[in-house]
Order: C-alpha cells, then sequence, then structure tokens
C-alpha cells in the first residue's frame, strides 16, 4: 500500500480545473500483486496527472513495469517491458458507464494494479521473431536448423495430388 496513490478527493474536486501529478516509483509486492507474470521485487513506475472536473476526476498518464514468462513458441524464459497508458474517469454521481465512482478519498491503487494485471501479456513471446520449436524434432529454431519436412498436406486435395503423380510419371 503506497500512500502517494491516495488522494483527496475532495480537495481537488474544490476547483474545477486544478490538475495534480502523482509520481510514484514502488515495487509489485507494495501493489499487492501475487501473479506469476511479476516478480515481486520488480520496480514499478507510476506517472499520473489528475484534473478537477465539475462532476468528478479524469486520471491520465502512464503506468510502468516489467513482465515475466514463458515464450509460448520456444518455451524460454522471457520478459519485457510493459508500458500501460491510463485513461480513466472518476464521478461523483456515476452517470457515464465507463467512469468509476468516486468517493473522499480516491484511490489509485486498483487502477495501476488492474492495469498491470490486464496489459501483461498472458502467452508471451520471447522476441516478435521467435521461429519456435520444430514439431518433428523438437530443436530450437532460433538456435540450430533442422533439415525436418514440415511442410503439412491438406488432406482434402489428396486426390488431386495423387493424379497429379500419375501424371508425372
Amino acid at each position: 500500500m503506497h500512500p502517494a496513490l491516495r488522494v483527496n478527493a475532495i480537495e481537488l474536486l474544490r476547483r474545477p480545473g486544478s490538475e495534480r501529478s502523482v509520481e510514484v516509483d514502488t515495487t509489485v509486492a507494495d501493489l499487492g500483486i501475487d501473479d506469476a507474470r511479476f516478480l515481486a521485487s520488480d520496480p514499478v513506475r507510476v506517472g499520473l496527472r489528475l484534473e478537477a472536473l465539475t462532476d468528478g476526476v479524469v486520471v491520465s498518464g502512464l503506468v510502468h513495469g516489467t513482465w515475466h514468462g514463458t515464450c509460448r513458441r520456444c518455451a524460454n524464459p522471457a520478459q519485457g517491458p510493459l508500458d500501460c497508458e491510463v485513461h480513466e474517469l472518476y464521478q461523483r454521481v456515476v452517470t457515464d458507464p465507463d467512469a468509476f465512482e468516486l468517493g473522499e478519498l480516491l484511490d489509485l491503487e486498483p487502477m495501476v494494479r488492474e492495469v498491470l494485471l490486464l496489459d501483461a501479456p498472458l502467452v508471451p513471446l520471447c522476441t516478435a521473431d521467435c521461429q519456435g520449436l520444430c514439431p518433428q524434432c523438437g530443436v530450437d529454431r532460433n538456435v540450430e536448423t533442422c533439415r525436418c519436412d514440415t511442410t503439412v498436406a491438406d488432406p482434402r486435395w489428396a486426390a488431386l495430388d495423387e493424379l497429379r503423380d500419375r501424371f508425372d510419371d
């Protein structure tokens, strides 16, 4: 729990149009995230701008973190940066279906936790051009080249392939 992620909403709403910046360096553990895609000691950088409206607060900014996982193609460890954009609306009386309810205290921690969990890849890749494992021999094609024939024949064309083979002889 990080106190800088809790903002007095009443004070902010007293002057519509006023802004407040929230800059926080914290960790995954401090945010209460218990997910295999994150390490508890990973740093999280939160940079938000809060703008008071007549009926609520607009929160925008960025949340930076790091995800960890296993590559879905080659099964090697993978990790990468996580840059999450934040655009949220908090209202005292919720009139917008996408808005969140605003009380006397604006707790930004659940929103930061949610954006990290939603933006982290569920089935990651180690690199965008990962070639994966050979389905025949299992060699990591990022490291070695195999000579296996991995072309998949479509059984719907089998009859035509048979005809072609007869005429090719």
